[in-house]
């Protein structure tokens, strides 16, 4: 268990203090957001999906199970995110912001290192393949559920994104095992590498510019995430009748804290995305009280 936490603290701490510079350069300058923003969104995730796909080695066949049911608890978590939002009255803003903070898991830095301690490598190989389902799905969709608009209208949006097309060249390069020529591969790499950084800097901007003062809404908005998540993923682990190592890989990285991709997300597309921000941060603070109970009930700490 004090291996398990302390992987906690290792993964959360790097991004504390990067959101804490960007937090202390936001108080001392002005910066264009909009812009760093959207630098975020068409550039640097572009290049991380492509990156991601075109390296992996994963078959379609055994990311099947795992891809489905991150679908559905996708789906499950949007549609119950949204209605708790409605009956309580939210502005449409903040009706937004409760569904990407609430589907949106940390999978990525923090959910692999989790799981690689708490499951060991067959464990982080599932992991893997829940992270690609995260980016396939998430990253097809949840930019048209904030926009909003019409059905055809949503998917003339989606299509033009970056994100997308990024994600296609991604496979295509895997399928047909292209090799890059003049080391574009590292090139694309470097870039891959410069997204989280920059997000992250983002957010302590946002942060800045803002009070951050988190009351009800952060609270109930992260533990939705993190034990709503995990609730969730269980039952449709269940239902799905899958093997105990894919359920445990489920439910733990659906209970990791809100990503920092929500928080881009909504400041691009639609929401508030200073609450967003805050239930970045307050989940993952509250994820250290969280996790080891997550870790304990799937059986994880033995």
């Amino acid at each position: 268990m004090i291996e398990i936490l302390f992987s906690v603290v290792s993964a959360v701490f790097p991004v504390g203090c990067i959101v804490l510079i960007g937090f202390i350069f936001g108080k001392n300058f002005s910066i264009d957001e909009p812009t760093l923003s959207k630098l975020s969104l068409y550039v640097l995730f572009p290049a991380l999906l492509t990156d991601i796909l075109y390296r992996t080695t994963i078959s379609i066949a055994e990311a099947m199970e795992i891809f489905i049911a991150f679908g559905l608890i996708y789906i499950l978590l949007c549609l119950i995110s949204w209605i708790i939002a409605k009956r309580l009255g939210f502005s449409v803003a903040a009706q937004k912001s409760l569904v990407a903070s609430t589907a949106l898991s940390n999978s990525g830095n923090m959910g692999l290192s989790v799981t690689l301690f708490a499951l060991g490598e067959p464990g982080l190989e599932k992991a893997v393949i829940y992270l690609i389902s995260w980016n396939l799905i998430v990253m097809s969709t949840m930019p048209a559920i904030l926009k909003g608009g019409r059905f055809w209208s949503s998917i003339i949006f989606t299509l033009k994104l970056p994100i997308i097309w990024g994600m296609i060249l991604g496979l295509i390069f895997n399928l047909f095992n292209v090799q890059l020529p003049l080391r574009l591969d590292d090139g694309l790499h470097l870039l891959k590498e410069a997204t989280i950084p920059v997000a992250l800097l983002l957010m302590g901007i946002q942060i800045s510019n803002s009070s951050f003062k988190p009351g009800t809404y952060e609270f109930g908005a992260s533990l939705m995430r993190l034990l709503g998540g995990a609730l969730v993923a269980y039952l449709v682990g269940k239902t799905m009748n899958l093997a105990r190592l894919d359920l445990q890989v489920l439910v733990l990285q659906s209970s990791m804290p809100s990503a920092l991709a929500s928080f881009l997300m909504v400041n691009e597309f639609g929401g508030d995305a200073t609450r967003t921000s805050k239930v970045v941060i307050v989940s993952t603070l509250l994820s250290f009280l969280t996790l080891p109970i997550i870790l304990w009930a799937i059986g994880a700490t033995s």
